[in-house]
């Protein structure tokens, strides 16, 4: 007897909330704050599923995830089905369930949400990638090899994603990664308490499954550069997916003083190399006790709430402009004001102020209006006459946005923008033959799925440039027709590799 087809009445009403730890406790350690779906949370989340025909959360994911594929295998208790279908274009669901914004993506099309909440799709990717490494679950096809080598520059999002599609496509694949542990970004950049690195090793570890190799500490553009890896290295096609982890700063007075540093110094020294735990590491880091951190992006909330944790006593967050235009997700500024963050909306520091010694001593700002809106949509900010304060500060931290770290554009002759990032065509091709770049190191920063997004982009030019075929793209099953699973123009196909 075929189900009756849900309707928004018939549907539960309410969103599944997550159980998290308490604000209190939570903001004096580093364990996760979200706990996750139990099975019976999962079941009841998916149940809200209209299992629409138009499918837009599928549109609205950048790598094109079957969603209500997937949450209806949940709804059956087949969770493998459900897994075997994430990982069929996102092998890190565990992550992107965690750090994706899906409030403006999958979540943010999603027809429930026209009139309830949407279905907290999120949080249902989790719970699946969450089982999977619980139940250690790997989705390893069989490869055939193809003779083809490819280099990838950078272990984050972007590199991870290229890898695993050229791995699959028979490809010895080789990561290079600067820092000494593969996760680019996910490692440096997040704590712990919004994504664990268990999480992120045990998602790693599925890649290398795949035969992906990663060294690490190597700096490409130092130890060699691009134009040796398609020479003498012999690859035969490389990505480039170095993020843009150069921080900016505003140029205002007191910058140079002791006890300022931008947010990716601070975040990379606490998360990859455990200042938090110093003495037990060697890395050394002066927790502030009254800390200001100057932004409101996501990173921002990242520092500010690794202040609270490393004791500081205040903790001030300095954005120029509302509430409402703040970049950070809506999450992310509710549990930093749970634990007692101080939003200073409106504000602009105008000067650092220093001691005798040359140490942070406060910082001077500014009252902002909001006026027209700017080229970015939002309203821009206006300086209120006469409005200056001062509040006591011994350490500043900037995290107002990154640029493209300049190494490989000084060390490559690869094309690069005005503003300093990788050019490329439609396809991702640099200027380099046989190279390819994605993720933020060509569109400037962005979320963890865009950058695999770009890293799978860049997977299918690549199959292209060497020949390899990719059933993506190559051909349609559908209008060819299949036998064995062999589409019809193929049967009788065999490779031949001409010297």
């Amino acid at each position: 007897m075929a189900a009756k087809k849900k309707t928004i009445r018939t549907i539960p009403q309410e969103r599944t909330p997550m159980r998290e730890q308490d604000p209190q406790e939570r903001a004096r350690n580093f364990s996760e704050v979200a706990c996750g779906y139990s099975v019976e949370d999962a079941l009841r989340e998916a149940d809200r599923c209209l299992q629409c025909a138009d499918e837009p959360c599928v549109r609205g994911c950048p790598v094109g995830i079957d969603i209500p594929a997937f949450i209806q295998k949940i709804a059956e208790k087949h969770y493998h089905g459900a897994y075997d279908i994430i990982t069929d274009t996102n092998l890190l669901p565990s992550i992107c369930g965690r750090v994706c914004p899906q409030e403006n993506q999958c979540e943010g099309v999603c027809t429930v949400g026209d009139t309830l909440e949407p279905v907290a799709i999120g949080r249902l990717e989790r719970f699946v990638g969450d089982l999977a490494i619980q139940e250690s679950w790997a989705n390893i096809p069989y490869i055939e090899p193809s003779g083809y080598k490819v280099g990838i520059v950078g272990a984050g999002p972007a590199g991870m994603a290229c890898a695993a599609d050229m791995a699959k496509a028979g490809c010895e694949v080789t990561v290079y990664e600067a820092f000494h542990q593969p996760g680019g970004v996910l490692k440096y950049g997040i704590p712990d308490f919004r994504l664990p690195n268990d999480v992120i090793d045990a998602e790693i570890d599925k890649l290398k499954r795949l035969g992906i190799k990663f060294e690490c500490n190597t700096l490409v553009g130092r130890l060699f550069t691009i134009e040796q890896m398609v020479t003498e290295m012999g690859y035969h096609a490389v990505f480039i997916g170095t993020g843009a982890g150069y921080p900016s700063f505003m140029g205002i007075p007191g910058e140079s003083l002791n006890g300022v540093l931008s947010a990716n110094e601070l975040l990379t020294r606490c998360n990859l190399m455990r200042a938090r735990d110093f003495p037990n590491f060697d890395t050394p880091l002066k927790p502030g006790r009254h800390v200001a951190v100057i932004g409101a992006g996501n990173t921002a909330m990242d520092a500010l709430r690794v202040s609270l944790r490393l004791g500081a006593e205040s903790v001030h967050c300095i954005y120029r402009r509302s509430r409402k235009e703040a970049p950070a997700r809506i999450e992310e500024i509710h549990h930093a004001e749970q634990e007692g963050v101080d939003f200073n909306w409106l504000s602009s520091p105008v000067e650092i102020l220093g001691d005798d010694n040359k140490c942070v001593r406060g910082l001077r700002c500014v009252k902002m209006e909001l006026g027209e809106p700017d080229e970015s949509g939002r309203r821009r900010p206006v300086v209120v006459p006469g409005s200056e304060f001062e509040f006591v500060a011994d350490m500043v931290v900037f995290a107002i946005g990154t640029n493209a770290n300049p190494i490989l554009g000084q060390t490559a002759k690869l094309k690069l923008n005005k503003w300093g990032y990788i050019a490329t065509d439609e396809n991702l091709a640099t200027s380099i033959a046989g190279v390819y770049a994605g993720g933020d190191i060509v569109t400037g920063a962005a979320t963890v799925i865009e950058a695999m997004g770009a890293g799978r982009r860049a997977a299918r030019s690549m199959k292209a440039y060497l020949g390899l075929r990719d059933s993506e793209s190559v051909y349609d099953a559908a209008a060819a027709g299949t036998r064995f699973g062999i589409p019809g123009s193929e049967h009788g196909f065999a490779r031949v590799r001409l010297a």
